[in-house]
């Protein structure tokens, strides 16, 4: 079998070059690659087309990246808990494609499955329909949108084996497991690194077919965006 554990993520992203296009997984700041994203700051990379449900914030996740001017093109749908994005993207120093989340899930679903384009009526009659293909099924206005796939994917899990079998947790599932599949090579970090044959079959949610190289993180913050207290 490949060998698919590498030591740490410098390792792992060690081949990401400038002007790469990257899927980062996660929800707000749940289930981000957080050593992966330290590794990319290390490396300097720059020129990056990150693809991500948000930007992180300003001194975490992708925020961090932005930071730097690591970042070129987001491509997201939410990016409210962000001031460094938003200077950003008023100066003209950040080019955004602000995508309804609904469709950003099902493109990048659409990318790991192999599947060019789809309809949906997210965003009929709005900006987002611009200079898009629009047709009618069953009296309704649909509008065509395209897969996203990704030189890379940087995905986190609670657990991982050796072969690159994972199981998620939480809030964690949401934009890591279709973004395993539609990355040409998936890197992924996990809390825990097991042996083959220790993880319960049924319960993997990516299968290790879709990952190249896995390593187990360390550090974990998991930071909360907005901490609500009574």
């Amino acid at each position: 079998m490949i060998n698919k554990v590498v030591a740490h993520a410098d390792e792992a992203i060690r081949d990401i070059p400038d002007n790469a296009t990257l899927m980062l997984g996660g929800f707000g700041l749940s289930g981000i690659p957080e050593n992966c994203i330290q590794a990319l700051l290390r490396k300097g990379i720059s020129g990056l087309t990150c693809i991500s449900n948000n930007a992180g914030v300003d001194d975490f996740g992708i925020g961090l990246l932005l930071k730097t001017r690591q970042v070129k093109k987001m491509i997201s749908s939410y990016v409210g808990e962000n001031a460094e994005f938003e200077r950003q993207l008023l100066s003209g120093e950040l080019e955004v494609d602000l995508i309804p989340q609904g469709t950003l899930a099902e493109r990048i679903r659409a990318g790991g499955a192999g599947i060019p384009a789809f309809f949906t009526p997210a965003g009929y009659g709005t900006e987002v329909a611009e200079g898009k293909e629009v047709r009618e099924f069953h009296g309704k206005m649909y509008l065509m949108e395209h897969w996203l796939r990704a030189d890379f994917s940087l995905v986190k899990a609670w657990k991982g084996d050796t072969a690159g079998n994972l199981v998620y947790r939480g809030t964690s599932q949401n934009f890591n497991p279709m973004m395993a599949a539609a990355g040409k090579i998936t890197i992924a970090e996990v809390e825990e690194l097991v042996p083959l044959g220790e993880l319960d079959p049924n319960q993997i949610h990516t299968p290790g077919i879709y990952v190249q190289r896995i390593f187990e993180g360390e550090n974990y913050e998991k930071r909360i965006e907005q901490k609500t207290i009574r």
